[in-house]
């Protein structure tokens, strides 16, 4: 007979719930919060097709175009337009379609720094030198940061909001492992 017909079918149910425990520590279940990270999503991109400073919009700032140069857009624009478009836009859907607490992690940590670099972004915008062509903050940069700012919020409280099933799961997988350490520790001191 082999070594599969001697075991035990409550360990085999047992590592069937082990197993299931795992893969429900690592989801989210957003909720409600999944439609307000969706329209946040949304009105994020909406604001690449505003102004953000002059005459250039978000998509002339992503790309580095000739609008974007001619209005004097400085590093710290370019780059919260990259970090909104990855992480608010590309990161933020992938989290919500598979629903991965890694992802949503990524997505709020991300969010939260492509916000400061908005801040920065409107900042630089509002300090430009006398001499510089290039106009103010514009109504997309600013609807674009605070479209980071509720994601980053929404994020962090989908990462931060364990149920209590699974706050037990883990603490419970958690002794077993400790336990089974313990055994092998014995195990190996009697040999």
């Amino acid at each position: 007979m082999s070594k599969d017909a001697h075991e035990d079918p409550i360990e085999q149910y047992r590592k069937d719930i082990d197993a299931a425990e795992r893969k429900v520590a690592g989801e989210i279940d957003p909720g409600m919060r999944a439609v307000v990270v969706a329209v946040a999503v949304l009105v994020l991109l909406l604001s690449f097709m505003l102004p953000h400073a002059g005459s250039a919009n978000g998509w002339d700032v992503l790309a580095g175009d000739d609008t974007a140069v001619a209005e004097s857009i400085a590093l710290p624009s370019r780059i919260f337009v990259w970090l909104a478009m990855v992480f608010g836009v590309g990161v933020s859907v992938l989290a919500l379609v598979t629903r991965r607490w890694a992802l949503a992690w990524i997505a709020s940590a991300g969010c939260a720094v492509a916000f400061v670099f908005g801040m920065l972004a409107i900042w630089s915008r509002q300090t430009l030198p006398p001499t510089s062509t290039g106009g103010g903050p514009g109504i997309g940069l600013i609807l674009g940061w605070i479209a980071v700012l509720v994601l980053t919020f929404h994020w962090l409280k989908v990462v931060w909001s364990r149920t209590s099933l699974q706050l037990a799961a883990e603490q419970e997988r958690r002794q077993k492992t400790a336990e089974a350490e313990q055994r092998t520790i014995w195990g190996d001191q009697k040999d």
